[in-house]
This record gives C-alpha cells, structure tokens and sequence, in this order.
C-alpha cells in the first residue's frame, strides 16, 4: 500500500470522504482548505484522509475513510499514523480528531494510535446535520474530540 499526497489535477475521492462525514458542504470546504492523502493498492484508491491547519501548531485530520470491503485490515490504523507522522515532519506539535459518540470503533481506533480524549461538543451533529445520522444503533449526537502531543 502507497500513501501519497493527492496530485493537484487529481479528483478527491468524494465516494469515500463521504463515507465519513456525509455533507457535500462540510466535506467540499475543507477540501478547499486542506491536505487530501490517499491510500493506493494497485494504484486503486482505498482509503483516504484530509489535514486541515487550525493553526500555526496545530492541524486536525478533519476526514478519514477506507473502503468498507477492507475494514479491519489495519489500514486505517496506517492512514492515521501516517497523518501523525507527517503532521510532525512539518513542525506541528499538536493533531486532532473528531469523531461522533456513536463511532465506537473509531473512538478505540483512535485511542489505540496514542490520541486522548480532550472534550466533547455537544449537539454538534445535532447543529451541523439535517437529518438525523446512525451509527452501531447509535443516534450520533455528539462530537468527541481527541488529540495528542507530536
């Protein structure tokens, strides 16, 4: 598996990132602003994620996904320690993620590569999203956010 920079005449996976957060909107202004990295087999996209500066210290990845065929392949364990990595490459000292309350296997993931739970915004989804999002039987509610140190 190859991770690279998306090419500046390449078109973002829009079928993935809209895996992971179901708003055109949402997902078209970061793009517009962000970093879009993706996960090639066999130069077939896979996974992807968006790094979005907060500022000068500070990024977040504000997107990640992975084709559902290969969840639990590790891959987006790779995609996020590859976000950590080139986050520190460029001198940031803090990375953040968000993730729904419902996201249970996001919110282990996460954990899992070193982030920490740091607040919690209530009613985001609630505020952001017009209809009503589900997750593991979960109606998501709230965003989680976690970051670590790099």
């Amino acid at each position: 598996m190859e991770i690279r920079k998306l090419y500046p005449d390449e078109l973002p996976p829009m079928n993935l990132l809209l895996l992971a957060d179901p708003s055109r909107d949402l997902v078209d202004a970061y793009l517009e602003k962000g970093m879009c990295f993706v996960a090639e087999i066999d130069e077939k996209i896979i996974g992807v994620y968006v790094l979005l500066e907060i500022r000068p210290e500070l990024i977040e990845i504000v997107n990640i996904a992975v084709v559902e065929q290969l969840h639990g392949r590790g891959i987006g364990k790779q995609l996020v320690m590859h976000a950590v990595h080139y986050a520190k490459s460029q001198g940031y000292k803090t990375i953040e993620i968000g993730t729904g309350n419902s996201g249970i296997g996001q919110l282990a993931l996460y954990q899992k590569c070193g982030f920490r739970i740091t607040g919690v915004d209530r009613d985001f989804f609630i505020m952001n999203y017009p209809e009503a999002i589900y997750e593991n039987g979960i109606q998501c509610l709230d965003m989680i956010r976690l970051s670590q140190s790099i």
